[in-house]
């Protein structure tokens, strides 16, 4: 079983004041910061965009982890990339096989690694599954997209299961982000479900809130 690694999620702070949720994420030891990038029609939310993902790189060494809730990813992932991106995920809800195909050219010719998102309605299609061993990370999330503060809703933990399942019979060793507020009381909650579960086959990294207890 590898480490679980905290990611923590720069959308749950306050948007006036990012810097300090990635300085937080670096004294509260994160292993990596998240991105969470939304659109307006993806989710019914808009964030932030490559401009502000620069502007933080200049304050952090850690690696950035941008989830793209959006629409039509192929006409920013060179932005995101540039801006300084050290993984980029894409949600399979808006992607064929060979759509994945040409952004996971454009993401490894900058020397950067990719990741697939799931909703929690939405199961990995086929294409998918045919490219877990190409893939670094395979965000299932755990909330609707749209907005930082829902907690981890535990019915997909079934989900979670099959896909662990999965995996393993694949021989896969791509890493899985639980993705869904994760905050102390829910943090052990989790930890007492996997522990009765097959997840800890699942090499995992949760996104958790930033907190002022991190690195306090």
């Amino acid at each position: 079983m590898n480490p679980i690694r905290i990611a923590p999620s720069i959308l749950a702070w306050d948007l006036g004041d990012l810097r300090e949720a990635v300085e937080i994420s670096i004294r509260g030891g994160a292993d990596q910061v998240h991105l969470d990038v939304i659109d307006g029609h993806f989710a019914p939310n808009i964030t932030f965009g490559p401009g502000t993902v620069k502007a933080l790189r200049k304050h952090c060494d850690l690696k950035f982890d941008t989830h793209l809730m959006i629409d039509h990813p192929q006409q920013y992932v060179e932005k995101f990339l540039d801006a300084g991106s050290d993984i980029l995920t894409f949600h399979v809800e808006v992607l064929n096989g060979k759509m994945f195909d040409e952004l996971q050219d454009s993401v490894r010719r900058k020397g950067k690694e990719v990741g697939l998102a799931l909703k929690p309605s939405t199961n990995l299609p086929d294409w998918a599954i045919k490219r877990l061993p190409e893939l670094n990370l395979l965000n299932i999330m755990t909330v609707n997209p749209g907005f930082s503060g829902q907690a981890m809703d535990m019915s997909t933990m079934p989900k979670l299961e099959k896909i662990a399942s999965l995996l393993k019979r694949k021989g896969s060793e791509v890493d899985v982000e639980i993705d869904g507020e994760l905050s102390q009381r829910m943090s052990k909650k989790w930890l007492r479900e996997v522990e009765t579960s097959s997840l800890p086959e699942l090499a995992s990294t949760l996104r958790m809130i930033p907190s002022r207890r991190l690195g306090s």
